[in-house]
């Protein structure tokens, strides 16, 4: 692990060390907490981002069986497909 130093006001500070006596034993794990969350925030925005791009990109089909059926079918051939590439590298 690395460390990096972080400067910060006062006031901060005495908020990141209450916080640290509060649940998380150093000041670091509570800031890799914040970096942790932030990361699955951004994560699920870009999730939600693709989706609703994905709800304006045409006409809906339908979800039935035979869907989910072929698309599975299609994501195994490809995976297949890419681990074959990979052994051959």
């Amino acid at each position: 692990m690395t460390s990096m130093n972080v400067s910060l006001p006062e006031e901060l500070k005495a908020y990141v060390e209450a916080q640290s006596r509060n649940g998380y034993s150093t000041p670091s794990e509570y800031v890799r907490e914040l970096i942790r969350n932030d990361q699955r925030r951004r994560a699920l925005e870009r999730l939600d981002g693709m989706l609703l791009t994905g709800l304006d990109s045409g006409d809906p089909i339908p979800g039935d069986a035979s869907f989910w059926a072929d698309l599975r079918s299609e994501a195994l051939t490809k995976l297949e497909a890419r681990r074959k590439a990979r052994a051959v590298e």
